[in-house]
């Protein structure tokens, strides 16, 4: 098979196809069947044609055409690719949590993670699982982000909202809210701030980038009133990460105050303590091209910032705005590493000059 160099240059990404029951493999079809984004990677759904084919004639209005292939050497630079990680028939029920759903759902995923692991794709973007039908022996994970650190042996990931105006880590993920505040450590902020750092550095072209840190409480606690957490955990470790590293490292801001006022706008990431407080305002200001990224791996994985969405699956209702930002996030990124790895430093410089010209003095007003 003969390539142009333009074509051997390309990404190779990845797309497992979540529950088959939701709208992942409707947001895959819509999204690949713009053949401009041929130009800028080589798609690789993990899935099977059945599968593909089922949804395909509920989109009768999309023209989608696909090679299938179980061979990683038979992979077309010029189509979507198709690698059938099952051949037999399943029932697929759009709309309904069930076990098979989520059976395939890990069969996808734990394929596209071994591609991935093998370096035959340059990135990986996942389509939404739930949470309830994928839990097995063999995958006892409350998502994506914890299984892919087990999967790729990392210290620790960050779950890593991203948008081009606003991208928002957490400390913890899915947990009861009640456990939460026990999982506020000195080492968890340390180790998260780090991954948060170097992933803006590395992986969004930022020389310099200014972090803002959520607090716990309300008010950010009021100075001890309401709460001590932000006095004896999380501004020892703002201030521990910010000498050890010379890093622009802010807070405890108090969370509404924080959004309400647009200060995010002045800081290039925001750590927040749990799923809801930063979540919440993400999804509110991303404006529907929020992407999960999951920084820390030595990987590229990206997905949509939704769920499943049954109550609109399979009913051709599905926007896939989010799942496009996700696809180009993981070949923008996965590009930004590798230019960072050849010339030590990310070209694709975002942060401006008049922050970095007024970094001293709004170092200053945000304290």
């Amino acid at each position: 098979m003969h390539t142009t160099s333009s074509e051997q240059h390309k990404p190779v990404i990845g797309i497992s196809c979540g529950d088959l029951n939701g709208i992942g493999l409707e947001l895959i079809i819509k999204a690949l069947s713009d053949n401009r984004l041929l130009d800028q990677c080589t798609p690789i759904v993990f899935a099977s044609n059945k599968s593909i084919n089922f949804y395909r004639k509920s989109l009768s209005d999309i023209n989608f055409n696909y090679q299938s292939i179980k061979e990683f050497t038979r992979i077309s630079p010029k189509q979507v690719n198709i690698f059938n990680c099952w051949e037999e028939e399943v029932a697929i029920t759009p709309g309904q949590l069930n076990e098979i759903g989520g059976k395939y759902a890990v069969k996808s995923l734990t394929a596209a993670v071994e591609a991935l692991r093998d370096g035959h794709i340059d990135g990986l973007v996942t389509a939404p699982i739930h949470k309830k039908n994928v839990q097995s022996e063999d995958f006892n994970y409350t998502g994506h982000t914890p299984y892919l650190k087990d999967a790729m042996n990392a210290k620790d990931v960050l779950m890593f909202m991203v948008a081009e105006n606003i991208k928002v880590g957490l400390v913890t993920e899915h947990l009861p809210i009640a456990e939460v505040a026990k999982h506020i450590t000195q080492e968890a902020i340390l180790s998260k701030l780090a991954i948060m750092h170097e992933s803006l550095i590395k992986d969004f072209g930022i020389d310099k980038p200014r972090i803002a840190v959520l607090g716990l409480n309300p008010h950010a606690g009021d100075e001890g009133l309401i709460g001590n957490e932000e006095e004896k955990i999380i501004k020892p470790a703002i201030q521990a990460f910010r000498q050890n590293n010379n890093a622009l490292v802010f807070g405890a801001y108090s969370a509404d105050a924080f959004f309400a006022r647009g200060m995010h706008e002045r800081f290039d990431g925001v750590l927040a303590m749990y799923h809801d407080q930063g979540l919440i305002p993400f999804k509110s200001l991303a404006i529907g091209e929020g992407v999960n990224f999951t920084a820390g791996l030595n990987v590229v994985r990206t997905s949509p910032d939704h769920g499943t969405a049954f109550d609109i699956a399979g009913k051709n209702k599905a926007s896939y705005t989010s799942f496009v930002a996700s696809i180009f996030s993981c070949i923008d990124i996965a590009s930004a590493r590798k230019g960072y790895t050849d010339r030590n430093r990310n070209p694709l410089k975002k942060i401006t000059a008049s922050i970095l010209a007024n970094a001293v003095d709004e170092r200053i007003d945000l304290e």
